[in-house]
């Protein structure tokens, strides 16, 4: 009885390490003899501590973590400052879902997700810097740990371009695969006019191929223009009794003005964001001699000719303000003094006579001094300005402008008589060398042709070049075929192509 004992004790200590080395001990697997009960009691206590082993594995049984990177936004920025988070520990997240939105010294990010997954670590709270390279967030995974080590792949470009798709510069969504990308780039599209129809307005081949297949020679209108339509004339009331009304209701009350708030105590924060850059900008600016040159304009005519276009333009969904047409009278004088439509290396050793017209609009917005630019001004009608600019608008408003809306200006207006003032002493953008601040419009006293005192629209402009290049006479001309243009919009129409 004891050999056959000692038997069955070896026997079972050889199936119990072979089970260890799996370390999947299956309960059931073990029979043993009804005649070694004591034994059988013994050995269960220990089962029990290889079983708990057992299911405690099966428990942990988790998808891989991966840590998601930031990475590379563009034009060499290094590091950005977290302003929202969109998810928190714990939130369950698909691909392309917003995690948070980060702000560089040039534009708003929205970062999304590459991966389905939980999030399990955020790595940084708001208004902290965070760094490219560096890890955003670990998401626990739902795919295979073969497909995360494929993706995970880090420092090779082709993965840093492939981690851009996944990225949403504010006011472009642009979520599309690499393969629609590459379909668009050898078509020659831009991802921001197509719609897309896929899950979340994502752009899908079919989209690119129907967008070829519409495209006309006209540049469509790109999706977020539909939300600057203008609702259609409410119906006209009794002429008697309704016209004292709308006039008072077209009488928009004065801007609530903010309270200065006094906490008591001095306050002392880093510059961040488009604070931290205008730091750069106006350093390198300030470098630059500039030659100022101021003048009046007469924009009677134009007035007359805006009030004549407007409803027109609402009909089809478009705000007509003066600057389009500031805008596209300065890219026609531009073409004859295309110096001013230049650049010029640090060291002002050579010139670059750029070939299209980007011409920046300075906007006051609530993260600070904003320069987008409408692109090829040249090629574009006063109504396709006015459009584009309507979409430039909103954006700035809601704080969504993107790095390719900020980012190529050639020449710059800054419309600081939206606000007040007449005349002002404009900085020039580098690598620009030129800048006009627009006054506000006055009606002032004039005289006409028969010497007669007349009501006249007066607008101040004050122009500044960069002095190591452009003379005060290239400038003064520039200036007076501006003006003409202005002064009598119909001979626009002689130039326009």
């Amino acid at each position: 009885m004891a050999a056959v004992t000692r038997g069955s004790l070896g026997a079972f200590r050889r199936l119990l390490l072979s089970q260890q080395s799996r370390r999947s001990f299956q309960l059931q697997s073990f029979r043993c003899d009804r005649t070694l009960q004591p034994i059988t009691f013994r050995c269960d206590r220990k089962l029990q501590v290889f079983s708990c082993r057992g299911l405690h594995v099966a428990v942990v049984n988790q998808g891989p973590i991966v840590q998601f990177k930031l990475s590379d936004i563009g034009e060499g920025i290094m590091e950005v400052t977290v302003k929202e988070w969109y998810v928190k520990e714990g939130d369950k997240v698909s691909q392309f879902d917003s995690i948070c939105e980060v702000q560089s010294d040039k534009a708003s990010v929205t970062i999304t997700s590459r991966y389905d997954g939980v999030i399990k670590k955020l790595y940084y709270d708001v208004d902290a810097t965070a760094f490219v390279g560096k890890p955003l967030v670990d998401i626990e995974t739902e795919s295979g740990s073969e497909v995360i080590q494929e993706e995970d792949v880090v420092e090779t470009p082709a993965i840093a371009q492939e981690e851009h798709t996944h990225q949403e510069i504010k006011g472009h969504k642009t979520q599309a695969t690499p393969a629609v990308r590459r379909l668009a780039i050898e078509n020659n599209i831009k991802l921001s006019e197509v719609v897309g129809t896929g899950k979340d307005g994502r752009i899908l081949k079919e989209d690119i191929l129907n967008f070829l297949a519409k495209q006309t020679g006209a540049i469509l209108p790109p999706t977020p223009f539909q939300e600057i339509q203008t609702p259609p004339p409410a119906p006209a009331a009794a002429p008697a009794a309704a016209k004292p009304v709308s006039t008072k209701a077209a009488v928009k009350p004065p801007p609530a003005t903010p309270k200065p708030v006094f906490t008591g105590k001095d306050v002392t924060e880093p510059l961040k964001g488009f604070q931290k850059a205008m730091v750069k900008t106006m350093t390198v600016a300030l470098k630059i001699p500039h030659f100022g040159y101021c003048d009046e304009v007469d924009l009677s005519r134009l007035v007359a000719l805006r009030s004549e276009l407007k409803p027109l333009a609402e009909s089809r969904g478009v705000r007509l303000s003066y600057m389009p047409f500031f805008i596209k009278a300065a890219s026609l004088g531009l073409h004859h003094f295309p110096i001013l439509n230049a650049s010029v290396d640090e060291d002002c050793q050579n010139i670059t006579y750029k070939a299209s017209h980007n011409i920046g609009l300075a906007m006051d917005t609530s993260q600070g001094l904003l320069v987008p630019n409408v692109k090829n001004v040249q090629l574009l009608s006063v109504l396709e300005i006015a459009l584009e600019l309507n979409r430039l608008q909103v954006l700035g408003a809601s704080g969504q402008l993107g790095t390719a809306d900020l980012m190529g200006g050639t020449f710059t207006l800054s419309n600081i008589g939206s606000i007040g003032g007449t005349y002002a002493k404009p900085v020039i953008l580098p690598p620009e060398v030129a800048i006009g601040a627009l006054g506000k419009i006055q009606v002032l006293p004039r005289f006409d042709a028969a010497g007669q005192v007349v009501p006249a629209h007066i607008m101040k402009v004050s122009w500044s070049a960069d002095h190591r290049i452009i003379d005060g006479a290239t400038m003064c001309r520039f200036s007076n075929l501006w003006r003409e243009y202005l002064e009598n919009p119909a001979s626009m129409v002689l130039d326009l192509k």
